[in-house]
């Protein structure tokens, strides 16, 4: 394996980061002398981005650490087509206002990573819909189309697979991997930026922006793409039974985000330490050689220190030890989800099926009613039998009532203060 000279190289390959580079010897030449502005796109499909956007956001804040300038580009043009990419169907249309709301939410999650600002390595947010929505069509044809071959896009491993399945693709998503390569043509136009990275999903738009930013301003630019992460077993990452594990609070509390990480796999651990932490390598290595329940203390300290990436120390600290109480000492932690009600609502009887449809521990009564035949659903520790369950104030333990789907799932009642 050819050694690396550039910091920023070097880390990421170490750690597992890097899946294909279009030069990996020039850009580590390039990026061992110079500063480099990078960057990744994001659509603002919704509110938040999830853990399975988490790799490319590590990448941007090793970018920084090791001297380089992070951009992070909004889709609020590309968002308006949507992006086929292995996907079975066309993405839902948004309005200018939902792209907005949505771009807001984003920018909470990278305020945690990422150090913004206007000099220098501080990071920077963009938003594509500053040249899109420019754009002069028939004069987008002339100066780019002419460059991409239908012949070449067709082969296009996203493309392939829709066509493949005989599922359709509109002539409006096949626009989209133009305007990704007319973007990295723009911004070095406007910033300098010589690299794009991205998911290994990614590499066919990125290297046609690479060839496009040769063809019309002579620049000499770089891809870089991660590895696709799925989990031990094959499962996609950060794919659960109750949906997709977010990075903002406000849709996914601390509390659960630190449950998924303590929930890995056994043989996840180490490589996800070393994707989603910043712990040393040779920490990394002790953790991952933990064997029997050991292993269970190397993901606590995985599940704090992404925590702490995500929402900040003190929101991993409460987590843990909101999990500690709960499973080590059987009580019932304040971050847990909560469902509250008046006095007169439990007096008359809250559904069990209900109350776990409220808090996320079930998406339906159906769900419900398999939980507990499978002997999965407890109130206050103790078996539930009947899907007709209510919960009253004899449920009531230390002021709040303790429901449990499963072993590792818990969620509280509590009654409003008066």
């Amino acid at each position: 394996m050819t050694a690396l000279t550039s910091d920023f190289l070097a880390v990421v390959r170490e750690r597992g980061f890097i899946h294909q580079c279009t030069d990996l010897e020039a850009l580590d030449t390039l990026m061992a002398k110079e500063s480099v502005s990078a960057y990744i796109g994001f659509d603002c499909t919704a509110d938040s981005l999830h853990v399975g956007g988490l790799l490319q956001i590590m990448m941007l804040r090793w970018l920084q650490k090791t001297g380089h300038r992070p951009i992070v580009l909004m889709g609020g043009g590309t968002t308006r087509i949507g992006d086929p990419s292995f996907r079975d169907e066309a993405r839902p249309l948004l309005t200018d206002e939902q792209i907005a709301l949505n771009m807001a939410g984003i920018r909470k999650v990278f305020d945690r990573f990422l150090t913004f600002g206007d000099s220098g390595t501080d990071a920077l947010m963009v938003n594509n819909a500053e040249w899109l929505d420019q754009l002069a069509y028939i004069d987008f044809l002339r100066d780019c189309g002419r460059h991409f071959s239908v012949n070449r896009m067709l082969t296009m491993e996203s493309v392939r697979l829709r066509l493949d399945r005989e599922q359709p693709l509109s002539f409006l998503e096949f626009n989209y991997m133009i305007l990704q390569a007319y973007d990295f043509a723009e911004l070095y136009k406007r910033l300098g930026l010589r690299l794009q990275m991205g998911g290994s999903d990614q590499w066919g738009n990125i290297v046609s922006g690479v060839d496009l930013g040769r063809r019309v301003a002579g620049a000499e630019l770089y891809g870089l793409t991660s590895p696709l992460i799925t989990t031990a077993s094959g499962a996609k990452m950060g794919k659960t039974a109750q949906g997709a594990v977010w990075l903002n609070a406000e849709r996914l509390s601390p509390y659960d985000y630190w449950q998924f990480w303590r929930n890995t796999e056994d043989a996840d651990v180490g490589r996800f330490l070393r994707l989603f932490t910043e712990l040393s390598l040779d920490e990394i290595a002790r953790l991952e050689a933990l064997g029997g329940s050991e292993i269970n203390e190397a993901k606590k300290i995985l599940a704090h220190h992404a925590t702490a990436l995500a929402h900040g120390e003190d929101a991993a600290q409460a987590a843990a030890e909101t999990a500690r109480k709960v499973f080590e000492e059987g009580g019932a932690g304040g971050d847990l989800p909560t469902m509250t009600v008046s006095p007169a609502a439990l007096e008359a009887g809250v559904a069990l099926v209900e109350m776990m449809r409220v808090t996320g521990l079930a998406s339906s009564g159906k769900e419900v009613k398999r939980l507990i035949a499978e002997g999965g659903v407890r109130v206050n520790d103790q078996p539930v039998a009947d899907a007709g369950r209510v919960l009253t104030p004899a449920d009531l333990v230390a002021g709040a009532v303790k429901v449990s789907a499963g072993k590792k799932r818990h969620a509280l009642v509590r009654v409003e203060a008066s």
